[in-house]
């Protein structure tokens, strides 16, 4: 493991594998390097040929958190993407998965070098296809934080934001990964920011997406929810070079198999 460090003094911890032209992974909720087993095989795979770092987001894994959640902004996390940027060479293409490429696509709106985008189903819910987050996820997901109910606030995360049946929540406590939910929990108030505005049945507004004018490959898995494929669509219809592409067969979990070719070819182009 190697380390840098973002504006605010945080030790971001990441993988560099491979040895070619620079890629950054992105995890999306919850997922870190140590709880993220998918991501590092694709990083192995990516790396045959290209060199890729694999990071820690802010306050998982072996990445520090100087700030804290509470009051989090999301430039905090633009910092580190921006840090790790640096370490690649000044500028990278950007691979980011559901909230991850949310946060990849905001870090690229804002001004980051990425040369191209790769986005594995931001969940953006843009109609009445999904029942939208309700008015003050945010705000509840921050009052469980701070008071110290990780478990409840994982439960809001999957319940109220991913859209799991409650009846399924004691199913998911009583698995051993559970545990690993509750120690990043604190982290979700960052992802729910990343998302603020994004889920609530309209499409983005036009200042979200406009100045995200690098090549952008937007992927999508056969297998999920209608609401998933309409938003993907429109996300690439919507960027200025934007593409789609449907990996059959998968749902939102994709094999790194599957998103090694689809990404490394879209990069390698």
């Amino acid at each position: 493991m190697d380390t840098t460090t973002s504006t605010d003094g945080t030790v971001i911890g990441y993988d560099r594998l491979g040895d070619g032209p620079p890629v950054v992974l992105v995890h999306p909720a919850l997922g870190h390097r140590a709880f993220n087993p998918e991501m590092g095989r694709l990083a192995e795979l990516l790396s045959a040929t290209f060199t890729v770092f694999n990071y820690d987001r802010r306050g998982r894994g072996d990445s520090g958190d100087n700030a804290g959640p509470v009051g989090y902004d999301v430039q905090r996390e633009i910092d580190d993407l921006a840090a790790m940027l640096t370490v690649a060479g000044g500028s990278a293409a950007v691979y980011g998965m559901s909230s991850g490429a949310a946060l990849v696509l905001e870090a690229a709106n804002r001004g980051l070098p990425i040369t191209k985008l790769a986005l594995y189903e931001p969940p953006f819910v843009i109609d009445d296809s999904r029942t939208p987050v309700p008015p003050g996820y945010l705000d509840d997901m921050v009052k469980l934080v701070v008071a110290g109910r990780r478990g409840e606030a994982a439960e809001h995360f999957f319940v109220k934001g991913v859209g799991v049946p409650a009846e399924a929540i004691p199913y998911m406590r009583a698995d051993p990964t559970w545990a690993e939910y509750e120690k990043v929990a604190p982290t979700l108030i960052y992802d729910s920011a990343i998302l603020e505005g994004t889920m609530i049945g309209h499409p983005l507004s036009p200042e979200r997406t406009a100045a995200a004018k690098m090549p952008a490959l937007i992927l999508v898995g056969s297998q999920v929810e209608d609401w998933a494929h309409t938003s993907t669509k429109w996300l690439a219809d919507t960027l200025e070079q934007g593409s789609l592409t449907t990996l059959d067969g998968e749902f939102h979990q994709a094999s790194a198999e599957s998103l090694a070719v689809a990404v490394g070819d879209f990069f390698t182009a």
